[in-house]
Order: structure tokens, then C-alpha cells, then sequence
């Protein structure tokens, strides 16, 4: 004879079988640039004392995330995104910033990324039954390797419209008056280091948040680092077009207007390459558990008991 009888309690045990599963699930949040433009009183720093929240934009994506244990797992996420980054919103107050408002440079860059990390959540050690996920916080570490794409714009004041920067050269990328300034590549390796805490509304579906830092090894994510190199270098090396729209977009500073220090020379200090650009997404995330290894059953499934 075949019963099947619903127990409210044998139904969250189901999943304790404590075997692998995995995950598929989105994130939505904000994300930020920290870099050589913007910031705020005093020397321009890295981290999150430079940032810029009104400069926030939106970021979303997706992620596959498969658990071989309770308190680790591994996860594939694609993200993309927007980053801006812009000296004239600094408000100085007459310490070092001012050097960076009166140099006015700007830009924007779509961003896309792939990447791999690892989760490691250190509390399950603490718990009873890990396997028992129902209504669970568990906060967590991220650490990995990525890649991701940009493409830096500039605002040209004179047409409205943002210029890609990169063809331009504005720092003599790739010439051989400046051989140490190779040619930057728009797609970069990014190490994501991160925190966040998730919660489990259910055996099957979890909601978190998390922030994540991408250290990245470029300086050019707004094309700003070094020294300017000087109209005469666009001249020379750019079609007429081109170097005019150059020279707009290479030094934006009013040029000793109203008192303040000249800008645009060859040699002036354009950005500071000792600092590389790093950028940053707080997300907010759902995810939904495929599968629990071989044992998996749908926890809204009622248990069969055989006589």
C-alpha cells in the first residue's frame, strides 16, 4: 500500500542531505570609479575616501554558483555596468583638491566583466545542522580573478558629444617620444575582493547583499595618468580633425583664468600612475537553488511512506 501524508516539518528535512548543490540566480545594485579624477579635500587617495556617491550608476548581472560544501562554493558571474568619474564636482576648499578642480577633466565608460571567485562562509562551523538552510544568515568573504571590458569617453564642451579617448592618445600612448606610455588594452584583469551576508528565505530561494572591490592593473580605466604631452604632440601625430578635438579633451582646465595655475604643458602632472584605477559594485542578489546532488527533491514535494 502507497500513503502520502504532508508533514510540515518533513518537508524542510528533505534537502538536509547535506550533498552539493547549486545556484542560479541575478544582481542589481550600484557601482562606483575610484581613480585619478573627482575626490574630495586633501590628496587624491585610493579606496573608498575618494568616492564619489553622486556620481553613482547602476549595475546588474547574473551568476552560476555551485556548493561542494556548506561553507564554500565557487561562482561564475557576468556583470555590466556604468562608471563616470569627474573633477569639476570636487568642492575645494584651497588644500591640494584644487589642483584636480581647476584640472576639469571628466569622462564615462560602460563596463562589462566575467568572474570567478570563491565564497567561504566561515559561521556554518557554528551551526547545528548546516544542511538545514530555512530562514539562515550566513555572512561570507569573496576573493577571485575576472576580466572586464571598458571603453573611457570624454565630453567634448564644444560639440556636446563624449568622445572615445583611446584612439586619441592624449597621454602619447604608443609613440616614440614616450616609449615607456605603451598603448593600453580595454580589456583588463581585475581581482574582486569582497564581504556579504545572505539570508535563506527558504530551502530553495536566498536573497543577499554584498559589496565587492575589483583591484585592477591599469591606471587608464579614465584615460588620465601621467603628464600631458602638449598640442604640438597632436600636430603631429593626429589628423587635423582629430587633434583639435585632442587638444578640447586633453586640458579642460581654464589655462591661469581668474588666478589659478596653468595647466596642459608638456611634462605639467596630468594624473598619478603609482595609483591604479580600482572600481566597486554593491549588490543586491536572489538566488535559486537548482539542485542538491543526487538526493535533490522539490522541497514542496510530500514524503511517501511505504508499508
Amino acid at each position: 500500500m502507497l500513503l502520502s501524508i504532508f508533514f510540515p516539518s518533513l518537508a524542510t528535512a528533505q534537502n538536509n542531505d547535506g550533498g552539493p548543490f547549486s545556484e542560479l540566480g541575478i544582481t542589481i545594485g550600484p557601482s562606483n570609479f575610484l581613480g585619478d579624477l573627482g575626490g574630495h579635500l586633501g590628496k587624491g587617495q585610493t579606496f573608498l575616501k575618494d568616492n564619489n556617491f553622486q556620481l553613482t550608476k547602476l549595475s546588474v548581472g547574473a551568476h552560476f554558483s555551485y556548493y561542494p560544501k556548506d561553507w564554500v562554493g565557487v561562482r561564475l558571474a557576468v556583470n555590466i555596468g556604468k562608471l563616470e568619474g569627474d573633477d569639476k564636482i570636487i568642492k575645494g576648499k584651497g588644500g591640494y583638491e584644487e589642483a584636480r578642480f581647476n584640472r576639469a577633466l571628466d569622462f564615462q565608460s560602460k563596463f562589462f566583466e566575467a568572474i570567478l571567485v570563491g565564497e567561504v562562509f566561515p559561521t556554518v562551523f557554528l551551526e547545528e545542522d548546516p544542511s538545514d538552510l530555512y530562514h539562515k544568515l550566513r555572512p561570507y568573504g569573496v576573493v577571485g580573478i575576472g576580466v572586464f571590458h571598458f571603453n573611457p569617453q570624454g565630453l567634448d564642451q564644444a560639440t556636446g558629444q563624449w568622445v572615445n579617448l583611446q584612439p586619441l592618445r592624449l597621454e602619447g600612448q604608443g609613440s616614440a617620444e614616450y616609449p615607456d606610455r605603451k598603448n593600453y588594452s580595454l580589456w583588463q584583469p581585475n581581482i574582486p575582493l569582497g564581504v556579504g551576508i545572505k539570508y535563506w528565505a527558504s530551502d530553495n530561494l536566498s536573497l543577499g547583499l554584498e559589496v565587492i572591490y575589483r583591484k585592477t592593473f591599469t591606471d587608464y580605466m579614465d584615460d588620465v595618468s601621467t603628464t600631458y604631452v602638449g598640442n604640438a604632440f597632436y600636430d603631429s601625430h593626429l589628423s587635423p580633425a582629430q587633434a583639435a578635438v585632442a587638444k578640447r579633451l586633453a586640458d579642460k582646465s581654464n589655462n591661469g583664468a581668474g588666478g589659478a595655475p596653468a595647466y596642459g604643458q608638456a611634462g605639467d602632472k596630468r594624473g598619478t600612475p603609482q595609483n591604479k584605477d580600482a572600481y566597486y559594485t554593491f549588490g543586491i542578489k536572489l538566488g535559486i537553488r537548482l539542485s542538491s546532488g543526487d538526493n535533490f527533491r522539490n522541497s514542496t514535494r510530500c514524503p511517501v511512506i511505504r508499508f
